[in-house]
């Protein structure tokens, strides 16, 4: 029914009543371009209310699990004007026949418009087919239909139908339309597959119980998988129902790598190829199947394997896993993502509170999933320090050899298909085939279930080099913003030899903008001969002027270069806070150049001899329009290659600080002293302004005469032992009575306080503040490269230690700051209560919750349904309290942690349910 009325969103289901009060219709939606409402009849709800009430108890006055039946032909109809079934062939002794068997007033009859393939009515009616006669009655109206479909399911009904003006008689089987609607689903790394419902089918003319991805997670996601495709081969089994993909998906285990084909409504006639990664790692709870229960109206869950099968039990068999992942560049066709990406938009990804960012696409280029036009973004850095005419004389205090280990013999026997495309090439430049057998193209996946640290995207892009290569491990250098955090899938790609392989984030420096990637040599097989280390060149530091050779990959794999001059080689760094903190660069100083090849391609520069001199990065920044508007952007500038340098030094010479297990061996880490301090930098001429004396002003040139700059304190890190001691415009003159100019000279200062055991740790620090220069000491803290190791799960909010971005901002409660909530999930309890991102959880039922240790005493606690009383503090410092519903059917507490003794991500659950158990 249409009526003109103005109803608005909201309304739907409310009941629309006559004069005298009584409920006639259902609102149901409504024009908003006009006045016009539409209501829904409420025959057939009666009906429905009808078999609620006779399954009611008249003794319990409980309510008992009702089938309404409900019958279908998998065809639709449409009530289309006579004039219209004219033109379609209806004859005119029909039309007078049904005109006359009507009731007053009819206006049309009901025309087939579509079939669904493999249903009741598919061959046996078609798209035009006017409808006479169901079971021998002249039908034009769909209440008389459905009430005659609804009363004889599984019977046989007779049609009696006019085919362009020829009539037909056709019997057809009424189906249960209740068959055809999915009551069970897997959930598989978060992806959501179930049977094509008759609605989809419907939607998408496929037939009904197809293999249908509702939601594509995390696994499928990595592999390209679109939502609402159709699964047809897992694994090399065809796959024509859910069964099929269960089995063939039992048989597998973490880590391997098979090829998958779907097809999709979009492109209904193509196949298309895919490479599907199973989950090395816990991130998700084991594969899951719900079934619906219609006597509780909740849906059963049960594992959908044994406990101790491969795919459950996180097994380190490497070599299985690495024997799986050795997949050929011609292996299978790797169709390209066919999503946008979005940060916040992706079901089921995590939100972030109401300052969701919208990373419609994460920047153009190495760094994206998507391919556009890298030019048109725009490119921003602030650089404060003054330009120099010639590079400051900072040096190592030795000079260095890279370890290059010998593979073994097989070294002299490298097949010659395999030297490289610059190698081929005849046109290539020395310093391009002597570092394309290094670099490598790094694709790196980031779990929806545990986006930690405020990384903005689930998938990155950007090219690496190898500084480490023996028989027993390779390390590969890349910026953090291709690897932001340690909880992520990392493939490796070499432009060597064709092969692609798995890698694990080992290191993620604090402060300068790298990380480092292991990989296992043996993994390469023929390959392990061709691929090598660069040679690292930390000295003599760049120039202004001084020629340089850009070297990096394409995505198919080539190298590309070209020769740059230097026009900064020490310009910092001035990166602003993102809306939802992140990871940004401080206190680092950049190398620019006169031409690049944009902000979609990184590398490395080197001499003309193939030397790495800096790695070519990408750095992300967000751009602030207004208040409310800002938009993610990255840029490429070089980082010297001295800090990497000093950090595989570390590595290699089996310094004992923090070991790490690496492809099966224990290796020492380097543990990072840091002055947990933002610093920038002030020209001289503008200290003299701030009343810095003449004697420090001759002092900091004579100690770096290009600079001619003193480093100012913008703020420290909340929680550093630096805190309450600078303040912010304190200027830093010297440390241990050495004048300080640049963020190196205080990094040196700061890995001298290994050498010497009595310091405390402590930095004797000169600063002017104020007028007055004031000597101090200034502990300094210690830092691993292992990020964010553990993360929990509670009624769908990702809680974490706050990240190093966080306490950059300057503030904790001193209420406790060790529960911080990174995301939330959408659909959870606390998407529905409001408690979102970007603050801390400090109490939970009035007992304080200082760090997550003590958050999971508390929640451990509570039970199903029962509500919480949750206060928080915003990163704003403005506290609030709120109740939420705890729902531990749909939403356990788990934990995700990193497990040092088998280097894996574990899931370990907290309470659920039905059970309870101790992490």
């Amino acid at each position: 029914m249409q009526a003109a009325s103005g109803t608005k969103g909201g309304s739907s289901g409310s009941p629309v009543i006559d004069w005298q009060g009584r409920a006639v219709a259902l609102n149901a939606g409504s024009k908003t371009s006009s006045a016009s409402a539409f209501f829904l009849p409420l025959e057939r709800v009666v009906r429905a209310l009808g078999f609620l009430q006779r399954g009611r108890g008249s003794i319990s006055n409980t309510w008992e699990a009702v089938t309404i039946p409900r019958g279908t032909l998998q065809a639709t109809f449409l009530h289309k004007g006579f004039d219209e079934t004219r033109r379609l062939g209806l004859g005119s002794e029909t039309e007078q026949l049904v005109r006359l068997a009507s009731p007053p007033g009819e206006t049309g009859m009901l025309v087939v418009d579509s079939v669904v393939p493999g249903g009741p009515a598919h061959k046996h009616l078609e798209p035009g087919d006017v409808l006479i006669r169901l079971n021998g009655e002249v039908s034009t109206q769909f209440l008389k239909m459905e009430t005659l479909l609804d009363d004889n399911v599984n019977n046989k009904i007779e049609l009696q139908i006019e085919r362009g003006g020829k009539p037909l008689t056709v019997d057809l089987t009424v189906q249960d339309l209740h068959s055809v609607t999915p009551d069970y689903f897997l959930e598989v790394s978060g992806a959501i597959i179930h049977p094509l419902s008759y609605q989809q089918a419907r939607n998408f003319r496929f037939q009904c119980g197809l293999v249908y991805v509702a939601e594509q997670g995390y696994m499928l996601f990595r592999a390209g998988v679109p939502r609402h495709a159709i699964i047809k081969k897992f694994a090399g089994e065809d796959i024509t129902k859910l069964d099929d993909f269960i089995s063939v998906l039992s048989k597998l285990s973490r880590g391997a790598r098979v090829p998958l084909e779907y097809i999709s409504y979009t492109d209904r006639h193509r196949r298309k190829s895919v490479l599907v990664t199973v989950d090395r790692h816990e991130w998700y709870a084991p594969p899951h199947i719900y079934t619906r229960n219609d006597s509780t109206g909740l849906w059963t869950v049960k594992p959908m394997l044994p406990l101790d099968s491969s795919l459950v039990s996180c097994v380190n068999s490497t070599e299985q896993a690495l024997a799986n992942n050795r997949v050929s560049s011609c292996s299978a066709e790797v169709t390209p993502m066919e999503h946008a990406h979005q940060c916040a938009g992706q079901e089921p990804m995590d939100g972030v509170a109401s300052m969701e960012t919208s990373c419609e696409q994460i920047d153009d280029g190495p760094h994206s999933v998507d391919e556009s036009d890298a030019g048109t973004k725009k490119r921003r850095v602030e650089d404060d320090s003054a330009d120099g005419v010639l590079s400051p004389e900072c040096s190592l205090h030795e000079s260095r050899e890279v370890r290059l280990e010998e593979t073994g013999p097989e070294t002299e026997t490298v097949p010659r298909d395999f030297q490289g495309a610059a190698a081929a090439a005849t046109n290539a430049s020395v310093a391009e085939r002597a570092i394309e057998p290094t670099l490598v193209m790094l694709e790196v996946h980031v779990p929806s279930s545990c986006m930690l640290d405020g990384v903005h995207s689930q998938h990155f892009f950007g090219t690496g080099l190898i500084i480490y290569h023996s028989q027993t491990m390779g390390l590969v250098a890349v910026d953090k913003n291709t690897v932001a955090v340690s909880v992520s899938d990392v493939m490796l790609s070499f432009a060597a030899y064709p092969i692609e392989i798995p890698g694990e984030v080992v290191f993620l420096h604090p402060v300068h903008n790298f990380a480092l990637v292991a990989y296992d040599p043996s993994a390469l097989g023929a390959g392990a001969s061709v691929v090598r280390a660069a040679e690292l060149l930390p000295e003599p530091a760049l120039r202004r002027g001084d020629s340089v050779c850009l070297v990096g990959l394409s995505r198919s794999l080539q190298a590309t270069s070209r020769k740059s001059f230097v026009t900064n080689p020490s310009a910092a760094l001035n990166i602003g806070s993102a809306d939802c903190p992140r990871y940004r660069a401080t206190n680092m100083e950049v190398i620019e150049l006169d031409t690049d090849f944009g902000s979609a391609f990184s590398g490395v520069l080197t001499d003309d001899l193939g030397r790495v001199q800096a790695i070519w990065g990408s750095f992300s920044t967000q751009l602030k329009y207004s208040c409310s508007s800002s938009e993610d952007h990255q840029f490429v500038r070089g980082i010297p290659i001295y800090t990497i340098s000093q950090t595989l030094d570390k590595i290699t010479s089996g310094a004992k600080e923090h070991a790490r297990l690496i492809n099966g061996v224990k290796r020492p880490m380097p543990l990072v002293k840091i002055l947990e301090v933002e610093l920038y930098p002030t020209l001289l001429s503008k200290a003299r302004s701030f009343g810095l004396s003449d004697s420090w002003i001759q002092a900091l040139v004579k100690k770096d005469p290009i600079r001619r700059q003193v480093l100012r304190v913008k703020g420290c890190l909340a929680g550093s032992k630096a805190e309450n001691l600078l303040e912010q415009g304190d200027m830093v003159l010297a440390i241990n009575k050495e004048p300080v100019t640049c963020f190196r000279d205080i990094e040196d200062a700061c890995q001298e306080l290994d050498q010497c055991s009595d310091n405390g740790g402590k930095l004797k620090i000169t600063i002017f503040r104020q007028g007055r220069e004031i000597d101090m000491l200034v502990g300094t803290d210690v830092r691993d490269g292992n990020g964010t190791s553990r993360v929990i799960n509670w009624c769908g909010c990702i809680v974490q230690d706050p990240h190093s971005a966080v306490r950059a901002l300057g503030f904790l409660p001193e209420e406790g700051h060790g529960v911080y909530v990174a995301r939330w999930c959408h659909g959870s309890p606390v998407h529905r209560y409001g408690l979102y991102a970007l603050q801390w959880i400090v109490e939970v039922n009035g007992k304080p919750t200082p760090d997550l240790d003590a958050f999971v005493a508390v929640t451990k606690e509570i039970e199903h349904g029962e509500f919480v009383r949750v206060r928080t503090v915003h990163l704003n410092g403005r506290p609030r309290v709120l109740t939420l519903k705890q729902d531990l059917h749909y939403w356990p507490t788990w934990e995700l942690s990193f497990d040092p003794e088998t280097a894996m991500w574990r899931r370990t659950t907290i309470k659920t349910l039905h059970r309870s158990k101790a992490t």
